[in-house]
């Protein structure tokens, strides 16, 4: 109550008083923006990691459509080559078919017609009228055997050659159509890969944009609370020196029990009048 008696200690004492509130106030405020702030940042950061996560699940989507389009193409042009190939072989063998089975029906024409002479040469040998005529007739008939057999020899053989390079064709051409329906089935899968490769590039486009700005607000929460933690480390420095302050003016001021005791105590020439 003493202190409240003087003005001038009074004022002292409610000037620290006031800076003592206004410390209390301070630091409570700037705690709280500090919490805020953590918490606003936990949330940015939060925030950025769900946007990088689904920014690499588009962009992994997108390399994966990009890749199976590749490899498709890869496939579709080797299948394309080997089908060439194929058909190359193919077109030899048909033309082979084809001409041996020419060669077979002139065969076939000329046994017929040979046939027809064999006919003739028996009706010679049997109407023959002179010896001469029917030694002639039977050379022509022995003629005519040697020329039937080996016109069924050949025509044998080419038969023979013939169903060989038949069933070629046949082995060829299923391999074509195997070769042209991996193909279609291969084409048809593009459009599917090419959809989600663009869907996922458009997703990729966007979260890229919002991983951007969520970066920004990590990083702008992360300043402020940088600059928040800064004042408030400045303001605890500043209080520390002042209570340094004023504990030394303390150290440095006469004690008031002391000045009142010497005040009242007599001096020792006072006592000797």
């Amino acid at each position: 109550m003493l202190i409240l008696l003087t003005g001038k200690s009074n004022h002292d004492y409610i000037h620290n008083l006031t800076d003592q509130f206004v410390f209390t106030q301070s630091l409570t405020t700037l705690e709280k923006l500090i919490i805020k702030l953590r918490q606003k940042k936990q949330e940015a950061a939060n925030l950025r990691r769900k946007a990088e996560r689904q920014l690499q699940q588009v962009r992994s989507v997108e390399r994966r459509s990009s890749s199976g389009l590749n490899s498709i193409d890869r496939k579709i042009e080797s299948e394309k080559e080997d089908a060439t190939d194929v058909s190359g072989i193919l077109n030899q063998k048909t033309s082979q078919l084809e001409s041996i089975e020419r060669l077979v029906a002139t065969a076939h024409e000329h046994l017929n017609r040979e046939k027809e002479a064999l006919s003739e040469a028996e009706s010679e040998v049997e109407f023959a009228k002179t010896p001469e005529e029917e030694q002639y007739a039977k050379s022509r008939l022995s003629t005519i055997h040697d020329r039937i057999q080996e016109l069924e020899f050949e025509i044998k053989n080419r038969e023979k050659t013939a169903k060989k390079i038949a069933e070629d064709v046949a082995k060829y051409n299923e391999i074509k159509s195997k070769i042209s329906t991996k193909i279609q089935k291969q084409s048809k899968s593009k459009p599917s890969l090419r959809e989600a490769m663009s869907t996922s590039h458009k997703a990729a486009e966007k979260f890229a944009k919002e991983l951007e700005q969520k970066t920004r607000a990590e990083e702008s929460a992360a300043k402020a609370l940088e600059k928040v933690t800064s004042d408030l480390q400045a303001l605890l420095a500043k209080k520390r020196q002042s209570s340094q302050k004023r504990k030394s003016v303390k150290s440095k001021a006469p004690s008031k029990k002391a000045t009142k005791k010497k005040s009242k105590a007599p001096s020792k020439k006072a006592k000797e009048i």
